[in-house]
């Protein structure tokens, strides 16, 4: 393996681990450990005034904050490696865009106090960083052609798309802290249609807890967020399971990974339910989440481009 797609592949595996980190840092109520960006209470470090729980949180906010830098600066350097390598230059440079406004997503989740647009924007932006460098990393491999792979576009485009909806879903569940909405299962507060308010829930133009009004934003709001995510959850499953079983005679091995992280994220997300939002595996969910959507690029790529993994 080359230097540089060593570089790539250490952005990678830390462009997950930011993933996982933002998470835990988001679900233990730490997203405004530090009232200041870049800065924590206008120090590098959580200062030793803070009381126990207020440093806590501070420290797991900066903790975020120093590997996302550290992440930032990696694509740096993979841009700087592709530039002079002639080789894949457009793509390292739009993961150099893509994480400089990821940045910006992560200033403003701090100054507009959590605003739930930008928190699920922040997290669509991480996993668009890890599915672009893991493109960037398959790109640097060579693998052996197999243009009857191409057969597998339409599952596996299907599949990627709707598990995109439904980490934007997630994300949307998680930023307006509605995972406890609905605390039972199969049904939702011992309906199949609870009440809910479609309007409120998806406004995207509003603060957190809020309307758009200023109100205080109702249960039926919350519940409807929950319910969507969990009802798409079934189609988004059911896609996954398309594009497993159309891939199955032409990449086993991928196709049986893709099967069990499907299995495992669903199983995650009921215990979730059934546990009341344990946190270590509502951090895991998160993780879940980044590692099917990756395994669902990883099926693009050899589809669309006509290759087999080597």
């Amino acid at each position: 393996m080359s230097a540089h797609r060593r570089l790539v592949l250490a952005a990678l595996l830390l462009a997950f681990c930011v993933i996982v980190l933002g998470a835990y840092v988001r679900l233990s109520d730490a997203g405004l450990g530090c009232p200041d960006w870049p800065l924590c209470y206008g120090q590098l470090t959580p200062g030793d005034h803070l009381g126990g729980d207020a440093r806590g949180r501070a420290w797991k906010e900066m903790a975020h904050r120093y590997l996302a830098g550290g992440l930032g600066l990696a694509i740096l350097a993979v841009f700087v490696s592709a530039w002079r390598r002639r080789e894949h230059v457009m793509l390292a440079a739009t993961l150099v865009l893509v994480v400089g406004f990821q940045a910006t997503l992560g200033m403003w989740t701090v100054t507009l106090l959590l605003k739930p647009a930008i928190v699920a924007a922040h997290l669509l932006g991480g996993m668009t960083t890890l599915a672009l460098l893991l493109w960037l990393y398959l790109s640097l491999g060579a693998p052996a052609a197999a243009p009857e792979v191409r057969a597998l576009r339409l599952p596996a485009a299907v599949a990627l798309a709707l598990v995109v909806v439904q980490v934007a879903l997630g994300g949307w569940v998680s930023a307006n802290y509605a995972a406890l909405a609905c605390t039972d299962l199969p049904l939702c507060q011992g309906m199949l249609m609870p009440p809910m308010d479609f309007g409120h829930a998806f406004h995207v133009l509003r603060a957190l807890g809020q309307t758009a009004a200023g109100e205080r934003l109702p249960n039926e709001a919350l519940t409807a967020i929950h319910w969507t995510h969990r009802v798409f959850a079934l189609l988004a499953v059911s896609a996954v399971g398309w594009a497993c079983f159309r891939a199955f005679p032409r990449m086993k091995t991928l196709a049986i990974g893709i099967a069990l992280l499907v299995v495992l994220q669903f199983s995650l997300g009921v215990a979730n339910v059934l546990l009341s939002l344990p946190l270590p595996l509502a951090a895991a969910h998160n993780g879940g989440a980044a590692l099917l959507l990756a395994s669902l690029v990883v099926l693009n790529f050899f589809s669309f481009r006509g290759l087999r993994p080597s």
